[in-house]
């Protein structure tokens, strides 16, 4: 099967074109104030790789969480295009995704989640071993000591968060990947979400924390 896949969960948009096991092309996309190229990167990456929308079987799209921004542009473009090749689209968790490549065992992938805090997501051999949550850095140690054995991370945190450098033996510096992304649909359960797909943001966003009566200048609810 050829898949499109893309996570832009964070400034460092992935996309991959992958048929079964084997990446045909793949491209990072530096998405910090360009975020409309994401569409010119696809089709550019899909012209490297000689395939059209026709030959597609399936889009497949990281669903966060990370930013809100990209995870909209993400899902919207992911269901565009979906729409357009009339053809089924995949989410998977980003953190999955992430977590996926940091081989066998207990893998933490963990993102910056911005204002101080980080997102996580504990997986043992692929296997979601404790919820999604996102929580300030200083907490991530006495939450992976709950799970009572040795753990190895992936993500980005560490170079945004100091806190984290009691774990910097055990950390691989990365970015969600389109590839494993893509990997992770295969292997699941394949439910098309292309009317009903919607972001993992697990937290609530900032304009909802400052405009919780969803007008703007609005006073917090008492």
């Amino acid at each position: 099967m050829k898949v499109l896949a893309l996570d832009t969960a964070t400034l460092t948009a992935s996309i991959a074109l992958v048929e079964d096991a084997r990446v045909l092309a793949g491209a990072t996309h530096d998405s910090a104030g360009r975020k409309a190229d994401l569409l010119v990167v696809i089709d550019e990456l899909c012209r490297e790789a000689g395939v059209a929308p026709t030959e597609l079987d399936a889009i497949a799209i990281g669903a966060g969480p990370g930013s809100f921004t990209g995870l909209r542009i993400g899902m919207a473009t992911a269901k565009g295009i979906a729409f357009a090749a009339k053809r089924p689209l995949w989410a998977v968790s980003t953190l999955a995704a992430l977590a996926s490549e940091g081989g066998a065992g207990l893998v933490i992938g963990v993102l910056d989640a911005r204002r101080g805090e980080v997102f996580a997501g504990c997986y043992r051999d692929g296997v979601l071993a404790a919820p999604e949550r996102v929580l300030p850095p200083a907490e991530l140690a006495a939450w992976i000591a709950t799970l009572g054995e040795p753990a190895r991370f992936v993500g980005d945190a560490l170079a945004v968060h100091p806190e984290l450098s009691p774990f910097a033996d055990r950390w691989q510096h990365a970015t969600p990947s389109a590839a494993a992304v893509a990997r992770l649909a295969l292997a699941g359960a394949r439910v098309d979400v292309v009317t009903t797909g919607s972001p993992a943001y697990i937290r609530m966003a900032e304009a909802e924390l400052k405009y919780p009566d969803g007008i703007p200048g609005a006073l917090r609810k008492r």
